[in-house]
């Protein structure tokens, strides 16, 4: 094997790798709109099976699950708000179903939307946005996945 085939192999994956982060950045920007595994491959090139492998072993979790979690993420924002109803904070952050929506969120959050609405009104009153949107970053609620499954 030559040095050469190595950097070829190198230069590959950091392709690779900027294609990824395109999704990932388009994911990101792009998380209110109609968004599937198919159209964000398609928008890289890549079969919609290779960039979910690629993408999972990059950052950890699925492209749709990257998805959700972004979305969840905004969700928890605007129902911290408080001015828009659970169903007006579903269609706002791109779910075209409430009930997926609300068992999304419950796995991500550990409580439904309408329970952290209550609960997060005085929750984070007083702190500064930054602060504010790390410590209620959604994590995935391994409990919960565990009990369903038990």
């Amino acid at each position: 094997m030559t040095d050469r085939a190595v950097t070829g192999k190198d230069e590959a994956r950091l392709r690779e790798l900027v294609l990824l982060r395109r999704v990932r950045d388009r994911i990101d920007r792009e998380y209110a709109q109609p968004l599937d595994v198919e159209a964000l491959a398609r928008g890289v090139h890549l079969s919609a099976g290779h960039l979910s492998r690629e993408f999972k072993a990059a950052y950890g979790e699925s492209p749709y699950s990257y998805l959700m979690t972004r979305r969840i993420e905004r969700a928890m924002t605007l129902l911290r708000r408080g001015d828009l109803s659970v169903t007006d904070v579903c269609f706002a952050v791109g779910c075209s179903s409430l009930g997926t929506f609300s068992t999304r969120f419950s796995e991500l959050v550990g409580i439904s939307p309408s329970a952290y609405r209550r609960q997060a009104a005085g929750d984070v009153a007083g702190l500064p946005t930054c602060v504010v949107k790390q410590a209620t970053r959604p994590v995935r609620n391994r409990e919960a996945a565990r009990a369903r499954r038990g």
